[in-house]
């Protein structure tokens, strides 16, 4: 709209040419001055900036993909909030590397809900005509057979123990009776000689004078067992000697329940005479500790092994094997001072806590006596089962031990 008096031509003669108005801006001083104003209008507004003003740059919103957020951090970048700061101490560490393990060797209850391991140990010399019994036995254990691991140790034989064990191993693994169990987690065969000779002949075996060496060498044997074959997953250890012929199908559980770190069954025999079956005492490695034979072992050299059922050392012991009725409660127990190895119940961690099978004079004991004297000294507890009984095979050597006192005394 013009003003009155006012055209369009008239306007038009009044505005400066467009030559002078291009003109202005190819001389320095214009944008000299353009620049000056410019230079001075920012420095004006910096100083005059407040902390309001600068939150307009910050970075809002999480540290992360807006696919990766939540619902609350998608409302508050939208609410162009300051980015939070999560301090979490309790962050978990993750570990990626598959060289890296973690063993959790805290104890567990109530097998075999928990699904606890189970090492089965047997140390073997010249065994061949033992092992068919021996797998026929644990061939039928009632205990899940997954949860089991077998371990054998082949020393020093001369017969065909190691051949033999093989077939056994395969037969069981690979050719599993469908009525029982089914293989086992795994089996393990380990071979290692320690130079003894002596014949395998019950009279000599259990002959006093070789009592001594044959236990040191026998703890030496079931040591490198052990330390072979004992794995983190494994909670318990059953120590079962090959010439056992009769036990509980339940026995694994009838031992576990009692939730002792060293349990033994009672070891009989059968043996019948004018058809009668006379059920002999085997082990007189399980006793009680008696006065005569704490004063008796005070006497001797403290390398010599005090060797238990024999009548060279009277030691008044009350044994394991002479107590007990199979008739009356199988879970009553009694403490003892030294086991037997036939049959032998372990907590795992007494292994790992360092108590083994002396292979020397461990306060005048070896082997599997010494074994309860050490683990009596860790203080740990040692027991036995006299009204549960395991058979073992009838050696007919027992009549002359103990002053010749009948082995169904």
């Amino acid at each position: 709209m013009l003003f009155k008096g006012m055209s369009v031509k008239t306007v038009r003669n009044r505005l400066p040419p467009l030559r002078a108005v291009l003109s202005i801006f190819s001389k320095t001083r214009f944008w000299f001055l353009l620049l000056l104003s410019a230079f001075i209008v920012i420095l004006w507004r910096t100083f005059h900036y407040t902390a309001d003003n600068y939150r307009k740059y910050y970075c809002f919103g999480p540290a992360k993909s807006p696919l990766e957020i939540s619902q609350n951090e998608y409302e508050n970048w939208n609410a162009h909030q300051e980015t939070p700061v999560i301090f979490n101490h309790h962050k978990p560490i993750e570990i990626n590397a598959t060289t890296i393990q973690q063993i959790d060797l805290n104890p567990q209850k109530n097998a075999p809900k928990n699904k606890d391991r189970i090492l089965i140990l047997t140390p073997l010399r010249d065994a061949s005509d033992f092992l068919p019994k021996h797998f026929e036995l644990i061939a039928q254990l009632s205990y899940p057979h997954d949860l089991i691991d077998l371990a054998f140790l082949v020393s020093d034989s001369t017969d065909t123990t190691y051949s033999s064990l093989t077939v056994e191993v395969d037969r069981i693994q690979n050719k599993p009776d469908p009525k029982l169990g089914g293989p086992f987690h795994s089996v393990s065969i380990v071979r290692k000689d320690f130079g003894i000779k002596e014949s395998q002949d019950v009279k000599i075996r259990h002959s006093f004078e070789f009592q001594g060496p044959r236990r040191m060498a026998m703890g030496k044997a079931r040591n490198f067992l052990l330390t072979t074959a004992l794995k983190p997953e494994h909670n318990w250890v059953l120590w079962r000697d090959v010439d056992i012929v009769e036990n509980p199908k339940s026995i694994i559980e009838d031992m576990i329940k009692h939730n002792k770190d060293i349990l033994v069954p009672n070891i009989w025999f059968h043996r019948y005479k004018d058809g009668n079956d006379i059920e002999g005492r085997f082990d007189y490695n399980s006793w009680q500790e008696s006065e005569e034979a704490l004063a008796l072992a005070a006497k001797l050299d403290k390398n010599t092994i005090l060797a238990e059922g024999y009548k060279q050392y009277d030691t008044k012991r009350k044994h394991m094997a002479l107590m007990g009725n199979r008739g009356e409660d199988q879970d009553f127990l009694i403490p003892l001072d030294g086991i037997g190895g036939v049959n032998i119940m372990v907590k795992a961690d007494v292994h790992r806590a360092g108590i083994n099978f002396p292979c020397y004079a461990f306060e005048n004991q070896a082997e599997t006596e010494g074994f309860a004297k050490m683990a009596k000294r860790a203080g740990y507890e040692v027991f036995g089962m006299p009204n549960y009984v395991v058979w073992h095979i009838d050696t007919d050597e027992k009549p002359g031990n103990l002053g010749g006192r009948p082995a169904g005394a």
